[in-house]
């Protein structure tokens, strides 16, 4: 038996090799199908990219630099959010690794998180804190710093960094003079909320300790007034009247104390 062989069709003069869709396309033809894509995906900035490429093969200048400027802004946006990204996910893992009591290991994680995006607000807090509980103040108030700088109506941030500045104060951390700071950010932090008690407390504190009895008795007045149901607030005020002798307001704040947890406590027995 003969040994068979494919059969094969031979190919008619001028027949193309490969299919028309494999030929490559005119720069004219490839400049309308970005066009078109651009009409609906005008976020492509790859596209915008080989456009402005292909406006420079032709000869349109103005237009290739303008195709080419907004896919660079394009780029740059994506990176800036990859970036904020990536020092969130940093960030998070600093903060896993503080819960485990692993302090270097979540320092050096933050670290990473402010070397790609230095604005990552969570970062610079917790690097804050980590210095603050190591006692290293001076590290600490440099990210408090840049914190509030960056979130500048955010209590917290207020709030810690008086607390820094209070521990610099003392002469057995440093040699800076650094109260005034303090007070000034804990008012900022009490202008923010003025609900603050832990603010109202320390800075009360402060105040009746270098003889700023007025600012002792503003404060916890206010204190009162914005947490009317917190004991303590009325208990540190009635202290500070008696420390400043002004008796007879320390006995009203006594009377008003009594008269309106007396109510309370009528108003729950009767519930």
């Amino acid at each position: 038996m003969d040994a068979q062989t494919p059969i094969s069709e031979p190919m008619q003069p001028g027949a193309a090799a490969v299919d028309a869709g494999d030929q490559p396309l005119l720069p004219e033809e490839e400049i309308s199908a970005i066009e078109k894509l651009l009409a609906v995906e005008p976020d492509d900035f790859q596209a915008r990219c080989r456009l402005g490429e292909l406006y420079f093969s032709q000869g349109r200048l103005d237009d290739a630099l303008a195709e080419v400027k907004k896919s660079i802004e394009m780029a740059e946006g994506l990176r800036a959010e990859m970036n904020r990204s990536l020092a969130m996910y940093y960030s998070n893992l600093g903060t896993i690794y503080a819960t485990k009591n692993m302090t270097d290991e979540a320092e050096a994680e933050f670290r990473h998180a402010l070397d790609v995006f230095p604005h990552d607000v969570l970062a610079l807090f917790n690097l804050g804190r980590v210095y603050a509980d190591k006692k290293k103040h001076m590290e600490a108030k440099g990210y408090y710093e840049r914190l509030v700088e960056i979130t500048p109506d955010d209590p917290i941030a207020w709030y810690n960094l008086a607390g820094v500045y209070i521990e610099l104060d003392n002469p057995q951390v440093s040699d800076y003079n650094t109260i005034d700071m303090g007070i000034q950010c804990y008012l900022r932090t009490l202008e923010l909320d003025p609900k603050h008690l832990e603010s109202s407390f320390k800075l009360m504190e402060i105040a009746l300790n270098h003889k700023k009895t007025d600012l002792a008795v503003t404060v916890m007045e206010n204190a009162v007034e914005q947490n009317p149901d917190e004991p303590l607030a009325y208990y540190n005020l009635i202290s500070v009247y008696d420390k400043c002798k002004m008796f007879e307001k320390a006995e009203a704040a006594r009377k008003r104390l009594r008269e309106r947890f007396a109510k309370k406590s009528k108003d729950s027995s009767g519930a």
